[in-house]
């Protein structure tokens, strides 16, 4: 269990989340995360020179990513800053407020910036030497595409993997799209105006000019998420399996997506200096991690959860709101069966099924989700679990007080 790691309260932010090849495609991934986070410190009164530790994370490679965090630092007016670049798939997120956590727990920071990244659209293709291949003819793989398309070791793609879920808990195509509907409805109540605004308002830079590629002027303004599309039961009703004999639609799983977010993790000192609101305590309190059988990948969370709430030394039902990164409807229904919690009621606000997938961010949207929804509901325990490649996963069990 962790003790002294803490979010300031709205020390937070995430940019719109945008479908690929959308507004945010020909950005660089790195200099978008600088910028973002220098807009987001700025609003909040945070100085960059207030850190001592970064962590960066970013799972699709960029020019000149090798320089990572000290790069991203050196540009957002930190460059006192030091440490990693993560990558672990759709965990990278849980992650990289792992590692800040420890930094703060085991007393090496008292304040680490961690930020998450990444683009999907524009994928790098990447050439790898084979010099005693026939000729010298090098290998060579699309990194967003070749990978969603094949995992090495399972030998299938990650929708296979969901349609393993799928079959063995006896998931009904009707099932997954009645959730997707449940959860279109969550993302419709983040946008409806509020007395105090709406709810993707409290932690959204929004809304965001977006610059040109060499950052030097505004070419376009994202007021919220781009490429979600309406959903109807109608609509879904009508789309066929994406393989012959198979239960998943395009309308039950997520889509690729763009995008960055971040925030501040500290000591209690320090978190309490940083908060927009001193009456609000957000405490990380432990996390967890699994792997599961192999081709099974959305049932990993289910053990990571478990991990992550024992740790916390709760239960299931201690905990006041969940939120999950859910890349097929199969996740959320199978961890629901499994764990006993009403599916109606997780990820509420939205989730990366809606808002879309772009792998390093992704998480951290929904964490930064939680808190806010925990902030409402007046306090209490947090879960956030998701999936990764490779049949594992991560949780975050957190307290807001």
């Amino acid at each position: 269990m962790i003790e002294n790691a803490f979010i300031p309260y709205r020390a937070y932010w995430c940019t719109p989340f945008v479908r690929w090849q959308g507004a945010l495609s020909h950005l660089h991934s790195v200099r978008l995360a600088a910028h973002v986070a220098a807009l987001g410190l700025d609003a909040r009164g945070v100085d960059p020179g207030l850190f001592d530790r970064g962590v960066l994370g970013m799972t699709i490679p960029q020019q000149n990513g090798f320089y990572g965090l000290p790069w991203l630092c050196g540009l957002l007016g930190a460059p006192q800053v030091s440490g990693p670049t993560i990558a672990q798939a759709c965990a990278t997120s849980a992650r990289v407020m792992a590692c800040a956590a420890d930094e703060i727990e085991m007393g090496r920071s008292q304040c680490v910036l961690a930020v998450t990244t990444d683009r999907t659209s524009n994928g790098p293709h990447i050439y790898y030497p084979a010099p005693d291949a026939p000729g010298g003819t090098g290998l060579h793989e699309d990194w967003v595409l070749d990978n969603f398309s094949h995992d090495p070791l399972a030998g299938c793609d990650m929708l296979q993997t969901a349609e393993n879920c799928a079959k063995r808990w006896q998931v009904s195509l009707e099932e997954q799209n009645a959730l997707v509907m449940r959860r279109y409805e969550q993302y419709e109540d983040a946008l409806a105006n509020k007395e105090d605004g709406c709810f993707q308002d409290r932690y959204m830079l929004r809304p965001l000019d977006v610059p040109d590629a060499g950052f030097r002027k505004t070419i376009a303004s994202l007021q919220g998420d781009e490429g979600i599309h309406t959903t109807t039961r109608e609509g879904l009703e009508k789309l066929k399996p994406v393989k012959d004999g198979g239960t998943v639609t395009y309308g039950t799983q997520t889509y690729p997506a763009d995008g960055s977010a971040g925030m501040v993790i500290a000591d209690y000192e320090k978190a309490h200096e940083l908060s927009q609101d001193t009456g609000v305590e957000i405490r990380l309190i432990s996390f967890g991690q699994s792997r599961t059988e192999l081709a099974m990948m959305p049932a990993a969370p289910i053990l990571a959860a478990t991990d992550a709430l024992v740790t916390a030394g709760i239960k299931i039902g201690d905990v006041a709101a969940i939120k999950s990164h859910n890349p097929f409807a199969v996740n959320d229904i199978i961890f629901a069966r499994e764990t006993g919690v009403d599916p109606e009621y997780m990820n509420n606000f939205g989730c990366s099924l809606i808002w879309g997938h772009p792998q390093g961010p992704t998480g951290m949207r929904a964490v930064i989700e939680l808190i806010e929804e925990l902030v409402m509901k007046g306090g209490g325990y947090g879960l956030f679990h998701g999936c990764a490649a490779g049949d594992t996963a991560m949780a975050v069990v957190l307290k807001v007080s």
